[in-house]
């Protein structure tokens, strides 16, 4: 079975939340083709169809728009300095509870957590955010959980920051097809991480 994932995208939106998972979902849909099976589809959804500046100065082009785009099995929504505007955002909110209405899956990375908070989505679930943004989090009313990469509460399923969005996307891809298959991904996009400079014991 294949799914449509959909990622929502806006101003300033941090480049490795999407793009992180980005390749990790293309990576599965790529070797499932590889395989005979139908692929997975992955697609940017932002407000418009023009180009969209990304946190770091990253351009990228949607694929769809919030108004029109196919059924979405799994909503992914990135952090990054935007997300504090887009908290305010009627449009982006009233669309994000909408899809995850119907979603399997609604997923954030980073401070993305927020607008899963102010839309409503993750009402009564707990959240994972940037280390930088748990108090911030809390304070505004999310139950915030300190110590795990990745949390999943019922169908929410949210990420700290920016690289631990891969880390989600990996067990997410686990969920939709097999932990057998989100090994293959992980060994293709050869993620193994060994950072050269540790924080001290």
């Amino acid at each position: 079975m294949a799914f449509t994932i959909g990622m929502a995208i806006f101003p300033d939106a941090e480049e490795l939340d999407f793009v992180g998972p980005w390749e990790v979902f293309t990576a599965s849909a790529m070797l499932r083709e590889r395989a005979g099976e139908q692929p997975d589809q992955v697609l940017l959804i932002a407000d418009g169809l023009g180009p969209v500046r990304c946190n770091k100065g990253l351009r990228v082009l949607p694929d769809a728009t919030f108004a029109e785009h196919p059924p979405l099995d799994v909503v992914l929504v990135p952090g990054g300095q935007g997300t504090r505007r887009e908290a305010d955002n009627p449009t982006l909110l009233s669309w994000l509870a909408k899809v995850s209405a119907s979603a399997r899956w609604t997923t954030s990375v980073c401070t993305g957590s927020l607008l899963l908070h102010a839309s409503g989505v993750a009402d009564g679930r707990r959240l994972a955010t940037h280390f930088g943004f748990e108090d911030e989090l809390e304070r505004r009313g999310a139950t915030v959980v300190r110590d795990a990469r990745w949390v999943r509460d019922g169908q929410i399923v949210s990420s700290q920051g920016v690289s631990a969005g891969i880390d989600m996307a990996l067990w997410l891809t686990g969920q939709l097809h097999s932990v057998e298959h989100a090994r293959s991904t992980q060994r293709y996009i050869q993620y193994d991480p060994a950072p050269p400079y540790q924080a001290d014991a």
